[in-house]
């Protein structure tokens, strides 16, 4: 099992990134919005993996935050929905909308999603809803609460792209100064340009 790779991105595509980890390149599936994120940071990467083993192939799917795979871990433990069904789901809907679709028991949101039929979004609903409670409860704790976790996720971010800890924190508090209510990757983004522009190396 592999945990975990850190290393150069080669190369990028359709929620695909190639990574060089000393010379030998690893295929790694990620959800759309972090090939973008992964593209851009030009330095190592660590990415937190899961191997799917099937008897005709092994695929590496591949994410910036631990809690990322967490969530892809539960999402694959729906019946009938698969690694390539849950990266559809990280692709093409986001966290809060996710939750609030399973919560509300929005089968219309779920079906937009590849993959998901009106039999597998009742599955979701019915499988995740418990779960997905306790997700909520930890979003809108206080505002004061999302926003310390929102800074933290994006330094965690911008750590494992590979910046240096305290860059990456001086970077976010920074760029969020700036920004009205940002979400992660609005305040990834935009300490990005900051470290580019060399003003926190």
């Amino acid at each position: 099992m592999i945990a975990y790779l850190e290393g150069t991105p080669a190369a990028t595509g359709d929620r695909w990134v190639v990574l060089d980890v000393n010379g030998i390149g690893y295929r790694v599936h990620v959800p759309e919005p972090e090939v973008r994120e992964i593209a851009g940071a030009g330095t190592k990467v660590k990415l937190h993996t899961y191997m799917a083993v099937r008897e005709d192939a092994i695929t590496l799917y591949g994410f910036l935050h631990e809690s990322e795979l967490e969530l892809f871990t539960v999402i694959i433990g729906v019946s009938g929905i698969g690694p390539q069904i849950a990266l559809n789901i990280l692709s093409q809907i986001s966290l809060e909308d996710f939750v609030l679709a399973i919560l509300s028991g929005d089968e219309k949101s779920l079906t937009r999603i590849s993959g998901i039929g009106p039999k597998g979004a009742k599955r979701l609903i019915l499988e995740l809803r418990d779960k997905m409670k306790k997700v909520q409860d930890a979003m809108t704790h206080t505002p004061a609460g999302r926003q310390d976790a929102t800074l933290r996720d994006a330094a965690s971010a911008l750590v494992s792209l590979g910046f240096a800890e305290a860059a990456s924190y001086d970077a976010v508090a920074s760029a969020a100064r700036g920004l009205a209510a940002p979400t992660v990757q609005e305040i990834v983004k935009a300490a990005l340009r900051l470290l580019k522009e060399g003003e926190h190396r």
